[in-house]
């Protein structure tokens, strides 16, 4: 749903980002602090030398240079590590320091092509797109809690204490989530055509996520993954295209 245009520097986002969390989320038979520092001084390489022989580092060095990425990048990278070093995030601030490396950096990054590089454009989109990102990332905490429990050892909701939600902490996290996808839509109607149509409808999806996460209690959220099922998706992507295609967002 990008327009041509954007979609190889988006395509190499992904990839990196994606990269850096399976070492982080997957490798647990292996040195784990090691693969991730092989494949960062990897980057560091290829950002040297304009080339790397791994063809996603390769991909994503390319746009780096090209939108100034530089920062955004070693603020993730620095979560990525996080992940490595710290379970339980016990107040708010660590929270959102941790989401902000993890999640809003990748939609700024995104926002800088979208922009095509336009500081004026990208300094009035960024916090719709930061809110954005830290909505996206909350949604996945949320939904994909048993696993990070249980799993990855994992704690990222402040409020919420020796691995137990109740109903009353999953209401304060489902309002703090509705706020971000608030202000995050004043900003996605706002967005270069290129990127619009695709942001518009993950943001319909992670809503319809949302919106299911939030008629379940907190003991099936807890014991449960919730999901949007295949035929939905199909009527969101269509509903949201029609939307775009009537400029009615």
């Amino acid at each position: 749903m990008l327009a041509p245009g954007v979609r190889d520097a988006v395509y190499a986002i992904y990839g990196f980002v994606r990269y850096a969390d399976e070492i982080v989320d997957t490798f647990h038979d292996y040195d784990q602090a090691d693969l991730l520092n092989d494949f960062i001084q990897s980057y560091r390489k290829s950002l040297k030398d304009q080339i790397s022989l791994n063809p996603i580092l390769n991909s994503f060095q390319q746009v780096v240079h090209c939108y100034e990425l530089h920062e955004l990048v070693d603020v993730f990278i620095s979560s990525m590590e996080l992940d490595l070093q710290k379970k339980e995030y016990n107040t708010r601030a660590d929270y959102e320091h941790y989401i902000y490396g993890s999640a809003d950096v990748v939609g700024l990054m995104c926002l800088k092509i979208f922009v095509k590089g336009d500081q004026k454009r990208y300094d009035e989109l960024k916090v719709y797109a930061k809110h954005l990102g830290s909505a996206f990332q909350k949604v996945n905490f949320l939904r994909d809690i048993r696993n990070d429990f249980q799993e990855l050892g994992r704690s990222y909701f402040p409020n919420i204490r020796d691995k137990k939600m109740d109903e009353f902490a999953k209401q304060e996290i489902i309002k703090d989530i509705e706020h971000d996808f608030k202000e995050a839509y004043k900003g996605i109607v706002k967005l270069p055509v290129e990127g619009r149509l695709g942001v518009y409808l993950a943001y319909r999806y992670y809503l319809k996520l949302l919106k299911k996460l939030k008629h379940k209690n907190s003991q099936e959220i807890m014991t449960t993954r919730t999901r949007v099922s295949d035929p939905v998706k199909i009527l969101i992507l269509l509903k949201s295209y029609v939307r775009y295609s009537l400029n009615i967002l």
